[in-house]
């Protein structure tokens, strides 16, 4: 089993004492986070979207009827494929009967008539429109169930191992089932994924055909700092959203599904956001290629020592006001042995607060170093052993 040796490490501005574990009580009683809010829904959930924490929630877990909260999934695949070059976003997409037929929200496309990929997405994603839906998962597969097979097979990339898509639309549909948590998964992957498609999410109307309509999520109205995502709305999924907000350089996401009202939805969205933004706060601590510890020993190389690295940006959420109370330690094997390449794990990075661990990354070689010669390795092989003996 392999050994570590740990350092304590100093994370930009956090306080040497906290980073040892004595924690000042007074600084603990100013991050103390009071009960989330009550919220007024069958399931909810909110996310950090850098990093995927998850701030509260409940009943997140629980299959639920997604209804049209199921487009930012058809939207998701079809972004996917205009960026691979499958699809042109200029396309023109002919409206079948089926796409022309179908009820609820529309976008009002005319059968027999083409429609260019990007007002269809408009359609789709601002108005909500099923018959704009369906004429593009056609397009793109074949047919809508054969779009729905390639939607059920994203979502298992994405780990949403809780969701089975029967449609494109969110149409009611026996089995058609997700949850918060697995929506909260997609949407911020939509957005990490997708940064200029997500763009759309945010414009407040369309019109097309002489119609004009609005997008139904009330908080891009009401909160500057709010924009996306998607409503939903059926008689057995009640009425849905999940809502996006940045406010300095911090983004999050909320699911809320099962309200009883569109004024619900969006209060209930508020109350959460609202919540996370007070209490919680992201920052990056670490920037890809920083180095945590200079100058480590490397045993049968051509190099002797190594700087160790983390090879990606760090970002952490914690409770707003506790960063000097973070604990970050460095964990570095005993002994490294070359050869190494860029991808050779030699230690790791923790970063934990109140007990509770935030954070594991794998610490790497800054360079690679190849296998010195026989005699150089026969050396350090004699000083390992010696080094064995004396017990260090």
């Amino acid at each position: 089993m392999c050994k570590f040796k740990a350092v304590i490490l100093a994370v930009q501005t956090m306080l040497v004492a906290s980073l040892l574990g004595t924690f000042d009580e007074r600084a603990l009683a100013e991050v103390l986070i009071p009960a989330p809010p009550q919220i007024a829904a069958k399931s909810w959930i909110l996310i950090d979207a850098s990093t995927g924490k998850v701030l509260v929630e409940q009943n997140a877990d629980q299959q639920l009827a997604p209804a049209s909260l199921t487009k930012m999934m058809t939207s998701y695949v079809v972004a996917g494929e205009i960026e691979s070059g499958k699809i042109s976003i200029n396309d023109n997409v002919p409206i079948s009967v089926n796409a022309w037929r179908m009820g609820g929200s529309k976008m009002f496309v005319r059968e027999g008539t083409e429609v260019p990929i990007e007002l269809l997405l408009k359609g789709i994603i601002i108005q909500s429109g099923n018959d704009a839906t369906v004429a593009l998962a056609e397009h793109v597969a074949g047919s809508e169930s054969a779009f729905a097979d390639v939607m059920n097979q994203r979502a298992a990339l994405l780990g949403m191992s809780n969701s089975y898509f029967v449609n494109a639309t969110g149409w009611p549909a026996e089995g058609h089932l997700t949850t918060a948590r697995d929506l909260s998964l997609l949407t911020r992957a939509l957005i990490n994924d997708h940064p200029k498609h997500y763009q759309l999410y945010a414009e407040k109307y369309f019109e097309f055909n002489g119609i004009k309509q609005p997008n139904r999520n009330r908080l891009l109205w009401r909160d500057k700092s709010v924009d996306g995502v998607k409503t939903g709305h059926t008689e057995d999924a009640g009425y849905c959203l999940i809502a996006s907000a940045e406010r300095n350089d911090m983004r999050l996401i909320s699911v809320v599904m099962g309200t009883d009202s569109e004024a619900a939805r969006a209060q209930e969205s508020q109350k959460l956001l609202s919540y996370g933004f007070r209490y919680f706060e992201t920052a990056q601590l670490y920037g890809a290629g920083d180095v945590l510890k200079a100058d480590n020993r490397v045993w049968f190389g051509q190099e002797n020592t190594v700087d160790l690295i983390v090879d990606r940006e760090i970002y952490l959420t914690y409770p707003r006001g506790a960063r000097d109370l973070l604990e970050a330690k460095v964990h570095i094997d005993d002994v490294i042995k070359a050869p190494l390449t860029r991808a050779s794990q030699v230690g790791q990075l923790t970063i934990a607060y109140q007990g509770e661990q935030l954070l594991d990354a794998p610490l790497l070689p800054s360079q690679a170093i190849e296998e010195a010669g026989f005699f150089a390795r026969l050396w350090d092989h004699m000083m390992l052993f010696i080094k064995g003996l004396l017990g260090g």
